[in-house]
This record gives structure tokens, C-alpha cells and sequence, in this order.
């Protein structure tokens, strides 16, 4: 999963526990950030169904990811303390992110996607079941995107102005 976030233009922060939080968009900024951060999803599911292919003759079920994915304004910067010091991104959009990663065991998904990450990449995911959500910590509904897979995310072209048609 780090290979895939960093394929696709991202910045792997952290693992807490089995999960991991990437960050997108630090140098390309917000735009690229969101195409980047919809393309490691894409890759992050196909590689998943790679692995569990490899893994079938050795597991009972397939393995399962969640990921949620949000934009906002975080503060992104070297925290910790002597040799624990890494780059890392704190506030509301980062905890929001959080919860739709949460979200996605509710809803039976792979992928939940905020609207503001969606619009911001300026992509159309409007074949995919649009919810409004509640988030704790928030007062706002959320408005997001529920996807079974992330294979379904069209082919995102990171660097393109505009995400290139899914090809089957």
C-alpha cells in the first residue's frame, strides 16, 4: 500500500495499527493532490486484488481495505520530538478523513470520498451513490461518494488538467 501511495504522488505518513495515512498535494498542490490521492486509492485496490489472488490458497476470506479520503486545511509540518520527528499533517480534514475510512464498514464499501476532494479533482463520480453524512466532531453534513470498489475510480491521470476515461 506505501508503494502505491508513493507511485502515485503521495507522501506516506504514517502506519497506526494496519492502517495508513498519506498525504497529497504538499508540493503539487490542491488539485494534483486529489487526482493523486484518487489515483493511490485506485492502485492501492488493485493491488489488493493482486495480493489476495497470491494469498487464496492461504486465507479462509479475502483481505479488505477501507479508505476515506477527504481535502481541507491542515497544518502540515515536522512534528515529535528527538529521533521521532516526522512530516505530518494535523486538524479537522485529516480527523474527517479518518472517519470516512470508519464510514466505509458502515456503508459496505471500499472507498468513501468527500465531494470537496471529488470537485476539487475535477472529476465526475456522480454514477456513484452520493450520501450525506454525519461526522462526529462536526456540525456540517458531509456530502460524499461511496464506492464498493476503488477499481471502479476512473484512470487518473496525475498530471493532466482532467482524469482520462476508465478503460475496461
Amino acid at each position: 500500500m506505501g508503494r502505491a501511495v508513493e507511485e502515485a504522488g503521495g507522501h506516506l505518513d504514517k502506519f497506526i495499527g494496519d492502517g495508513v495515512m498519506a498525504l497529497f498535494g504538499i508540493e503539487s498542490g490542491p488539485a494534483a493532490g486529489c487526482r493523486q490521492a484518487l489515483a493511490a486509492a485506485r492502485l492501492m485496490s488493485e493491488r489488493l486484488v493482486d495480493l489476495n489472488r497470491a494469498l487464496e490458497q492461504d486465507v479462509n476470506e479475502p483481505l479488505r481495505i477501507g479508505i476515506g479520503l477527504h481535502f481541507g486545511p491542515t497544518i502540515v509540518g515536522e512534528i515529535g520530538y528527538g529521533k521521532t520527528v516526522s512530516l505530518t499533517a494535523i486538524g479537522d480534514a485529516v480527523n474527517t478523513a479518518s472517519r470516512l475510512e470508519t464510514a466505509t464498514k458502515e456503508f459496505g464499501c471500499e472507498l468513501v470520498v468527500s465531494e470537496e476532494l471529488v470537485t476539487r479533482a475535477g472529476i465526475d463520480l456522480a454514477a456513484f451513490p452520493r450520501r450525506e453524512i454525519e461526522i462526529r466532531g462536526r456540525q456540517q453534513i458531509l456530502a460524499v461518494r461511496t464506492l464498493r470498489s476503488a477499481c471502479d475510480l476512473p484512470v487518473i491521470d496525475k498530471s493532466a488538467k482532467r482524469p482520462e476515461p476508465a478503460t475496461a
